[in-house]
């Protein structure tokens, strides 16, 4: 697999992780990032000779799309926290062990 397959590869799989995120599909994502690593690997195996315009364009559609997976993944992480905030009344205080907690 030359450079630029490989790197077209890694964007398809990026947007299957976007839409394993999208729709909570653990086995989706899990088979997705697996795939893309193997990908990344190629790419890695075609050396490091300069790249040409066409590329750095997927490069920085890859970039992007990573970007997007990091921002949904931050996303639910977010959601989790919350959460996990409200079911142990610790809504409203970060990180922290809530407002019982910080008196005791």
């Amino acid at each position: 697999m030359n450079r630029r397959d490989a790197l077209i590869r890694v964007i398809d799989l990026l947007h299957a992780e976007i839409a394993a995120l999208k729709s909570n599909d653990v086995a989706a994502l899990e088979r997705a990032t697996r795939e893309k690593l193997v990908a990344i690997d190629a790419i890695a195996a075609t050396g490091d000779a300069p790249a040409g315009p066409d590329i750095r364009e997927l490069a920085d559609e890859a970039n992007r799309l990573n970007e997007t997976c990091r921002i949904y993944t931050n996303l639910m992480a977010a959601n989790v926290r919350r959460r996990l905030q409200m079911l142990t009344g610790a809504a409203g205080n970060g990180y922290g062990r809530g407002v019982a907690g910080a008196y005791a």
